[in-house]
């Protein structure tokens, strides 16, 4: 340890300040750890494009991709009547912003020159309509959530992390286990998810929402490993639940709009190392 140089050093140890490597060890002002504000739509939209395909990309690695199902969007930021989505029958782990859609209400692609999903229209628009303060919406047949949708119910507080989606996920029993490709099923989707991050759609597996793409992100991935956990839980004997109180608690401490966002940041400062090429 190093004393820092004071010119009143001669005045006692009080004046003296503590340096390790030259640095004095007083506190310091902190990163700020919330989404980014922007000044223009076209900064905002270039931010929102590159977190969807990274969004996308990461759900490649975790094997949530299956065959051409699966989709995230979000809203453009200038027209919010739209939305950016994914490509149809393209894969998750080569997307790159150059290949997004931007698709309108109609279901319409007016940005892009491939086909979109379907189901992905239907299901995400109805979703954007009926919930304003939804910005973004995932999904993907991923394996553990639709082993868990099967049973038709919701996940348990039995960890502190399925404490984020404690009395914060519904169970959609409509068209469970049909193709989603009527518009007026999509609707009722949409009215059974009016409320809450997430929600199991029977036979079919998982959706969430968010205000960020990176907050409906985090919560798919988080939802997909709450299922799994119960799933070998309940494999293993009979789980004791968290009580209300203390899963409510939880919940308020680490669910938030910006706790889903803060925790997909580890997974964007990986995957922008590791692959670049998702901004071309």
């Amino acid at each position: 340890m190093t004393v820092a140089n004071s010119p009143s050093a001669a005045a006692g140890p009080s004046a003296a300040v503590p340096c390790i490597g030259g640095v004095p060890l007083t506190p310091k002002p902190l990163q700020t750890l919330a989404p980014p504000v922007f000044e223009t739509p076209e900064l905002e939209r270039r931010h929102r494009q590159e977190r969807l395909v990274a969004a996308l990309r990461i759900f490649g690695r975790l094997g949530f991709g299956e065959g051409v199902a699966g989709h995230i969007t979000v809203r453009d930021p200038e027209f919010p009547d739209h939305f950016w989505v994914n490509p149809f029958a393209r894969c998750f782990r080569r997307l790159k912003v150059s290949d997004l859609l931007l698709v309108n209400h109609a279901g319409e692609v007016v940005i892009g020159h491939w086909p979109v999903n379907r189901a992905a229209f239907v299901l995400h628009a109805a979703l954007h309509a009926s919930r304003p303060e939804v910005q973004a919406a995932a999904h993907a047949h991923s394996p553990h959530g639709k082993a868990f949708a099967s049973l038709g119910r919701l996940v348990d507080p039995i960890s502190q992390d399925s404490c984020m989606f404690f009395e914060d996920h519904v169970l959609v029993r409509e068209d469970g286990g049909k193709v989603v490709l009527e518009e007026e099923a999509g609707r009722r989707f949409a009215a059974a998810f009016s409320r809450g991050k997430a929600a199991i759609h029977q036979n079919h597996g998982l959706f969430t929402v968010g205000h960020t793409v990176e907050e409906a992100a985090y919560w798919f991935i988080a939802m997909e490993r709450a299922c799994q956990c119960q799933l070998l839980a309940e494999a293993a004997g009979t789980p004791q639940l968290i009580r209300r109180e203390w899963a409510e608690y939880t919940r308020e401490h680490t669910a938030t709009p910006q706790a889903g966002w803060l925790n997909f940041q580890t997974l964007w400062e990986d995957v922008i190392v590791t692959e670049p090429d998702l901004f071309d």
